[in-house]
């Protein structure tokens, strides 16, 4: 009996090893990257590059903006594709709790190689630190050091024995580092200064971040319960989850308009459009229910979302300055 166990378990060993796996192709690397979180890269830069033209020389670096960009752009999509691979490895995502979007669950649809998704998460590390080197070289030690944090925060956010997105600080973690930390080094590179009135400036930008997490993990609350998670979301419950969240958002386009009026005075009647630029989308996102079978609209109204507040209140700081920029 112990012998025939041994010859079914080197059976399947040998099958596992002969296992084929589908390409990683150009198409499924673009997925696994998740374009549609981008977002919370755009923003940082574009505050950054913004208050850079207000605050100091009235103008921007184009070639430094666009490598700060790209440097935003490829942390976030490793970001994404660590959570995935660590999501698949640890039996988190499968068929039967996935939904059907193309972005979810990459792995699960598309029998990847596990291994080939690992290099493709350090892959995008490492270009943005090969960015970040000339960066260095260019404007000095203090973005290697805000840097260095982010690129812990990538790892240790999926990977570990206790993962950040277990825990229900996942969003204050990301609102910080992608909404504060990452506008505080783009300006510091863009004007030379290094000012911490940005970390004020950035508020609604790390609320708005944080949110894109609180709307995904809400509506993950019973595949993370299944998974033993305890996301912010799973802590408080469905029913107060969804009442929070809302709240939030509520408190989040309250914030943006204290802070233009307080700050920017004359960028004010900007917020005017911008309540009538959100009201669509905020309206469509409160009825949603957040529920995984409605994840996939929660998610387009949230990036959505932090797309029209981010440039209105990009505007209103602009309009209070009256900088015309050719």
């Amino acid at each position: 009996y112990e012998m025939q166990r041994s010859l079914v378990g080197s059976e399947m060993c040998i099958r596992d090893r002969k296992k084929v796996f589908s390409p990683l192709t150009p198409k499924l690397a673009w997925q696994l990257a998740a374009p549609h979180t981008w977002v919370a890269a755009y923003v940082g830069v574009l505050l950054s590059g913004v208050y850079t033209i207000a605050a100091y020389s009235g103008h921007v670096n184009l070639v430094l903006l666009g490598l700060l960009l790209l440097i935003c752009v490829f942390m976030q999509s490793s970001v994404n594709v660590f959570n995935d691979y660590f999501d698949y490895t640890k039996g988190t995502d499968s068929l039967e709790n996935s939904s059907e979007d193309a972005f979810d669950a990459v792995l699960v649809y598309n029998n990847l190689n596990p291994k080939s998704v690992l290099a493709l998460a350090i892959g995008y590390l490492v270009c943005a630190g090969i960015i970040g080197v000339y960066i260095v070289y260019s404007c000095g030690w203090i973005p290697l050091l805000i840097g260095l944090i982010g690129a812990i925060v990538v790892v240790i956010y999926s990977g570990g024995k206790t993962p950040i997105s277990y825990l229900p600080i996942g969003e204050f973690i990301s609102g910080i580092v992608m909404g504060s930390l990452i506008p505080l080094a783009c300006t510091y590179v863009l004007s030379g200064v290094l000012d911490f009135f940005v970390l004020v400036l950035s508020i609604p930008l790390a609320v708005g971040i944080g949110m894109i997490l609180a709307t995904n993990n809400t509506c993950d609350i019973e595949k993370d319960i299944d998974a033993k998670r305890k996301t912010l979301a799973v802590v408080l419950g469905r029913t107060e989850a969804t009442n929070v969240y809302r709240l939030v958002i509520m408190l989040w386009i309250i914030l943006t308009i204290i802070l233009v009026g307080i700050l920017y005075t004359k960028g004010l009647p900007i917020m005017a459009f911008m309540l009538i630029g959100i009201f669509p989308v905020a309206r469509a996102l409160f009825k949603n229910p957040l529920i995984q079978q409605s994840r996939e609209a929660a998610m387009s109204q949230i990036v959505m979302l932090n797309v029209i507040i981010s440039a209105f209140y990009c505007s209103a700081i602009l309009v209070n300055n009256t900088v015309i920029w050719f």
